[in-house]
């Protein structure tokens, strides 16, 4: 017997019959097993080439006293160490801006009364890098002094203290794209208390932060 011609007509008789069912209606299978399978897949994180950073060259500095021009009032100066701002990344931005911010906690002694951080001020300045692309931020006098800055008695004036986040360096991306670059700032602090303030040793934490936003 021709077992190759049997098993020809067997599928051609299989096939007419699938036709004529495809024809009369649908034809509904009913499901027998099923079974799932997983998936997975590890996709690494594709490394940044470069990367906006800041560090601090000192983590504490000092004030010392120096001689006041107001007979009311007793001064203490100091320097912030030097902050340096680095952006290596091979591919900046065309849409961001950065900035550094200053901002004091008061001054805390044992057993006496606290020092608003409105007492402490500030005169930034960029001490390397292009000038063009980032700028020192503004002088920032204590509660203490009349403005140098704005006009008094309105939020535009700078008589605040470092109580919230004034501007230590920024880049404010005027050619719309950041560059690469290496920059550095710091600023002198002045402390400015009442003649009778009470004697300790009173600490503070100025907390400096990098930011980036849109534009």
């Amino acid at each position: 017997m021709n077992k190759r011609g049997i098993f020809a007509r067997t599928a051609v008789g299989a096939l007419g019959g699938m036709m004529l069912i495809g024809v009369a209606g649908v034809a509904i299978a009913d499901e027998i097993e099923g079974d799932d399978v997983d998936v997975t897949v590890s996709i690494e994180a594709i490394e940044p080439v470069g990367a906006l950073t800041m560090s601090v060259a000192a983590n504490s500095t000092a004030l010392s006293e120096v001689d006041s021009a107001d007979p009311e009032l007793r001064q203490f100066d100091g320097v912030l160490p030097t902050v340096t701002i680095t952006d290596d990344r091979e591919e900046t931005p065309a849409d961001q801006y950065w900035y550094v911010t200053g901002q004091s906690s008061a001054f805390s002694a044992a057993g006496v009364p606290d020092i608003s951080a409105g007492s402490l001020g500030w005169v930034p300045a960029l001490l390397s890098g292009d000038d063009e692309q980032v700028l020192a931020g503004d002088e920032i006098v204590t509660v203490h002094d009349d403005p140098t800055l704005g006009t008094p008695g309105t939020p535009s004036a700078n008589n605040v203290g470092l109580v919230n986040e004034e501007l230590l360096a920024f880049a404010p991306n005027l050619d719309g794209e950041l560059t690469q670059g290496v920059w550095t700032a710091n600023a002198d602090l002045f402390l400015k208390t009442p003649v009778d303030v009470a004697p300790g040793n009173y600490t503070a934490t100025l907390t400096l932060t990098l930011w980036e936003d849109g534009i």
